[in-house]
């Protein structure tokens, strides 16, 4: 299986409810380092997997509205805890939306999965990953 990651950052603020987020209950901040791997059965035409600049504008388009946000604050994460494993969803989920768009250009219809990881510090990272159905 051949692959192609690009990478992009946010800075993001927000909070968690429940005993459970300890400290992390009350408003901090946040850089999270996101990778997205493209993946495929064979490379197109081109003998790549994607355009690696179509990728990273499709990435940076999702990851602008949230950028220097308090997430806590957005609409569409109102109830919604928005830990670094939801937010890899939901940055999977826009991704693999702009790959069936045609928003990675010719040859992304060929991508078969997707994995979002989202490092949230040095010593830790989540993700999702998922094909692109």
């Amino acid at each position: 299986m051949y692959a192609l990651e690009v990478r992009e950052h946010i800075m993001i603020a927000h909070s968690f409810k429940g005993e459970f987020f300890g400290p992390a209950q009350n408003m901090h901040g946040a850089t999270f380092v996101v990778d997205v791997a493209f993946y495929r059965e064979t490379l197109n035409e081109h003998e790549v997997v994607v355009d690696i600049g179509r990728a990273h504008e499709a990435l940076k388009a999702v990851l602008g509205p949230l950028n220097y946000q308090n997430l806590d604050t957005l609409p569409q994460f109102k109830g919604r805890q928005t830990t670094t494993e939801f937010l890899s969803k939901y940055i999977f989920d826009h991704m693999a939306s702009a790959a069936k768009k045609g928003d990675l250009g010719p040859g992304g219809e060929g991508i078969v999965k997707i994995r979002v990881t989202l490092h949230e510090s040095h010593v830790a990272r989540a993700w999702f990953e998922g094909p692109v159905a």
